[in-house]
């Protein structure tokens, strides 16, 4: 299932490598969360939610409104 992270990562103008420095999330991590490959385990869908500032629902595209349960 891909997700909406590649979508909000480049929204905000950021490459996995950026994201990895202010996240602390592995760039190889990242690429498979994006691509659907790997789900994100609970604290690192908590970590990205807060970090882009949207819900961890709108991340996995179980809503298209990035407010909705947040």
């Amino acid at each position: 299932m891909e997700t909406n992270l590649r979508l909000l990562r480049k929204k905000h103008g950021l490459s996995q490598i950026a994201l990895q420095m202010k996240t602390g999330i592995d760039q190889s991590l990242l690429s498979q969360f994006e691509t659907g490959k790997r789900i994100p385990p609970t604290d690192t869908l908590m970590l990205l939610a807060d970090f882009y500032n949207v819900s961890m629902d709108y991340i996995m595209k179980r809503t298209e409104n990035p407010e909705i349960n947040k």
